[in-house]
């Protein structure tokens, strides 16, 4: 079998299944070698996503799973797995203990805003206020969002800067975009 036959193979298998179909309706990049369809929840999406295995843990961990497949709408700023790998390997076990369930649903949904935030919309925010945007999260976490690049890049609380890797990944009850740090609370 030539190449071009077996690129011709997978095309149709692909186009057959409805995933190309499907992809292309939606508008949504692939993340962490999975498509994202906006048909899907914030949940249902990301447990596909090779990049989010640590993020759905600790969803998982912190018993957010139900709220984030609820309606919604729901922004999500996802850290990517390197992002986790960022914290001490000490730390992120500590986090991810019985006794430590609420500091980590702290964390997680200082990740979280209560609304469907897409890029542009957020972007429009940051210029009508000067160049700097606060974004209030369901945690209580205030993050400052700016535009460094013609990328969208949010400051925590603790001075520590996200830049947005994959912007609008639309889903059913919201938004994702990745980022590529934690965000954390003042503690």
């Amino acid at each position: 079998m030539t190449l071009k036959t077996t690129l011709a193979a997978l095309l149709v298998s692909t186009i057959a299944t409805g995933a190309f179909a499907a992809n292309k309706m939606d508008g949504n990049p692939m993340v962490g070698g999975a498509e994202m369809f906006a048909t899907k929840n914030i949940v249902e999406n990301a447990v596909n996503s090779a990049d989010h295995t640590t993020l759905v843990a600790a969803v998982k961990q912190a018993g957010l799973v139900d709220t984030l497949m609820s309606e919604g709408p729901f922004t999500v700023f996802a850290p990517t797995n390197a992002a986790f790998d960022m914290i001490s390997k000490d730390s992120l076990g500590a986090l991810m203990m019985d006794e430590n369930k609420a500091q980590l649903a702290t964390i997680l949904t200082c990740h979280v805003v209560a609304a469907n935030a897409m890029s542009d919309a957020i972007a429009g925010m940051i210029a009508d206020d000067g160049g700097e945007h606060d974004v209030a999260t369901v945690g209580g976490c205030v993050l400052k969002a700016k535009m460094t690049g013609g990328k969208i890049t949010l400051t925590d609380e603790q001075g520590r800067v996200a830049n947005v890797t994959i912007a609008d990944v639309k889903q059913s009850n919201g938004v994702i975009h990745v980022i590529d740090r934690v965000l954390l609370p003042a503690m």
